[in-house]
């Protein structure tokens, strides 16, 4: 394995610039120019675009900007030790020492261990202290050389069985203190959308924590690499669990019933005191929220019917499951289907089946070979997109009953079409088929019927439960709904369209993410396997006007920091609004979010009044798109491209302005005043979130 890092690739108490993304654009080309990546500046526009997200910073003056990016050859690690310290997120303050993670897409466990084992050394002081005292670049690689392969004295209180492994932390192999009390006993998960540095961060000041709070805890960290899961007697004996996490926690039902504390993985470095004394009072706490499910079953989903949460928010997280694990097909469909138009013209799609039947690469049609690639990927994109109804129906089971209730839930998807039923038979089949697998496989059953149960008898009774009644009572009335739906948004025109323009582009930029946001995005996605442009051109209405106006946040904050009102904003936003240029572009909404949070009561409004002038204007125009993401980069998937765009323009620029003027003449209060604003930004102490479908 080579090496991660070189003297070429340290610098010691330089001037990078004043911004994190000066000093992630610095130590990209760095690494172009050591000739670990192709292009610096795709590689700092991944890295960037992670940071816009959540802050790499941590406590004691650190930050580990990092990315995966296909532009990377080899993982490589960048270092600087800088003369001025820049701001990158962490709650105590900038960040003097720099380490950038580049890793390639098809990083190996190897590295990812020993990635993860850097991660972990940057919360102890001795490590960090031999950083700051470095006197070279040579020092700087020996310090990290010995780290990785275990030559650094391990001056911490807790111990790591492996860096890929459960971390853990015990006064003793006794369960007792000093006084014969039984030690509260803790487990928990971290994990990150990368899984390289936070997750075992976390992890290890977590451990940490315990250890000074006189508790033990065992971690374990789901990162890139091999993940060595807690011994199911650890956990049967924990008191309480913690979830410091960022993404789904794999096999959850292993927790099933315990007392949990749940936050972002990034909470889980900055506060583990604070995270563990939760942990230890949820304990104690009989109503303290739990993992759901059934500890020991053979498939409980994360956080099932049986959690302690109310039914909406259980609902909400069941349909997004469902909708975000659709989205792939309907995505790769779309788009196939939008080429197929664009390579061979619109009456492909009757033409498509039978062009393909009739010819081959070796006996063209007619038309040519243009023309029958267009037929091929038409006809792709359609099977995908015959997929959106079963995939949305099974993931919805899933998410209630894990992986017994895929197989019923694709089935009532199947049938849900079966029935001309739709999207909305679709949901309905999927919550039937959760449920029934759900309450099928809780009942305790002898040992020689366990195995049967996931794979045969949950499968079989739940499919038929659900099925059954789409079949036999529900499909006739669903299908009735839908039609009358379908009837209802084509007879839209005029001010209708434009009215249900403007609500929908109210939803998108009123949360930026979150549950109305998603609620809108999600029936467009919905819609699309129904769209057509020649025969029921609305739901692909509904979703050019949604992406639209999802994409005018994002290019509303570069506009305003960037060129109207540079001085009204600070550098590090000033910074992200760079950034934002090409989030916005690509209809990702995290490039407003830094923005959202600092200033919560003039940008959200201003975003607001711009998503609904470009809804409106899109549905006003017609415009059309046949596919659910990618924004400007999927042009040639709109028809009434000229108009999307002015819409676009016109409610970026409408949003610009008015955050402006908001700015200029509509003060915030002495506790939330623009200083306060400037340091929180400066600080880079924004929780980011994701998008609809970009995470």
């Amino acid at each position: 394995m080579s090496s991660l890092i070189s003297t070429d690739l340290v610098g010691l108490d330089e001037d990078l610039g004043g911004t994190s993304t000066d000093v992630i654009r610095a130590l990209a080309a760095r690494v172009a120019a050591s000739g670990r990546a192709g292009s610096a500046d795709s590689l700092a526009d991944d890295a960037i675009k992670r940071e816009a997200s959540v802050g790499t910073g941590v406590p004691g003056g650190i930050a580990i900007p990092h990315a995966r990016s296909a532009s990377v050859t080899e993982p490589t690690l960048a270092f600087s030790r800088l003369a001025r310290t820049v701001g990158f997120g962490a709650p105590d303050g900038d960040a003097d020492i720099v380490f950038m993670i580049a890793v390639p897409e098809g990083a190996d466990g190897d590295h990812m261990t020993v990635l993860s084992t850097l991660a972990r050394a940057l919360i102890r002081d001795d490590f960090t202290a031999a950083l700051r005292a470095a006197k070279t670049p040579a020092d700087i690689v020996q310090l990290v050389d010995d780290e990785v392969s275990g030559e650094v004295a391990e001056t911490r209180g807790a111990t790591a069985t492996s860096a890929a492994g459960a971390t853990s932390a015990s006064s003793s192999a006794a369960d007792a203190t000093g006084d014969g009390a039984r030690r509260p006993k803790l487990v928990g998960v971290t994990a990150c959308p990368t899984g390289i540095a936070h997750t075992f961060m976390a992890a290890d000041a977590l451990v940490a924590a315990a250890k000074r709070l006189g508790a033990d805890l065992q971690i374990e960290p789901q990162g890139s690499g091999t993940v060595t899961p807690l011994d199911p007697a650890v956990i049967a004996e924990a008191d309480a669990v913690i979830f410091a996490v960022d993404v789904d926690v794999r096999d959850q039902g292993r927790f099933a019933g315990k007392p949990v504390v749940r936050g972002p993985v990034k909470r889980g470095v900055d506060a583990p005191d604070a995270m563990v004394k939760e942990a230890l009072a949820a304990a104690k706490d009989p109503n303290a929220a739990r993992v759901g499910g059934t500890a020991g079953a053979a498939g409980t989903a994360a956080g099932s019917a049986t959690e302690k949460q109310g039914f909406g928010s259980s609902l909400k997280r069941w349909l997004l499951t469902g909708v975000s694990y659709m989205i792939p097909f309907v995505a790769g469909g779309g788009l196939l289907l939008a080429l197929g138009f664009l390579l061979s013209g619109y009456e492909i799609a009757g033409n498509a089946a039978t062009v393909l039947t009739d010819y081959s690469l070796v006996n063209l049609p007619p038309e040519g070979l243009i023309y029958f690639l267009g037929a091929a990927a038409f006809q792709i994109g359609n099977l995908s997109m015959g997929f959106l109804v079963a995939a949305l129906a099974g993931y919805i089971a899933y998410a209630i009953a894990d992986r017994p209730g895929i197989a019923p839930g694709f089935v009532a998807g199947a049938v849900a079409v079966f029935m001309g039923a739709g999207f909305i038979g679709g949901l309905v089949g999927g919550l039937l088929a959760g449920f029934a697998a759900y309450w099928i496989g809780k009942p305790n059953v002898p040992r020689w019927l366990r195995g049967l149960m996931p794979v045969v008898i949950i499968p079989l009774l739940a499919s038929i439960f659900a099925s059954g009644l789409l079949v036999l009572v529900l499909g006739g009335p669903i299908a009735a709904l839908t039609v009358a739906l379908t009837d209802f948004l084509n007879g839209l025109s005029g001010t209708g369209a434009i009215v249900l323009g403007v609500i929908l582009g109210l939803m998108m930029c009123i949360d930026l993410g979150g549950p109305v946001n998603k609620v809108a995005y999600s029936f467009a996605v919905a819609g699309l396997s129904a769209g057509s442009i020649s025969d029921n051109p609305a739901p692909l209405m509904i979703m050019a006007a949604v992406m639209g106006a999802g994409m005018v946040p994002p290019l509303a904050m570069a506009l305003a920091s960037t060129v109207l009102y540079r001085k009204g904003f600070s550098q590090v936003e000033r910074s992200n609004g760079t950034a934002a240029w090409l989030l916005g572009a690509s209809f990702i909404s995290e490039g407003a979010i830094p923005f959202a949070a600092a200033d919560p009561l003039r940008v959200i409004p201003a975003s607001m009044v711009g998503g609904a002038v470009t809804g409106a204007i899109s549905m006003a125009a017609g415009v059309t798109s046949q596919a659910p993401h990618g924004g400007f980069f999927v042009f040639f998937a709109i028809t009434g491209l000229g108009m999307w765009i002015v819409a676009i323009l016109s409610g970026t620029v409408v949003s610009a302005v008015v955050l402006v003027l908001l700015k200029k003449f509509v003060r915030r209060g002495a506790a939330a005043g623009a200083d306060a604003s400037a340091e929180a930004a400066e600080a880079g102490s924004v929780v980011g979130q994701r998008s609809p479908v970009a995470a």
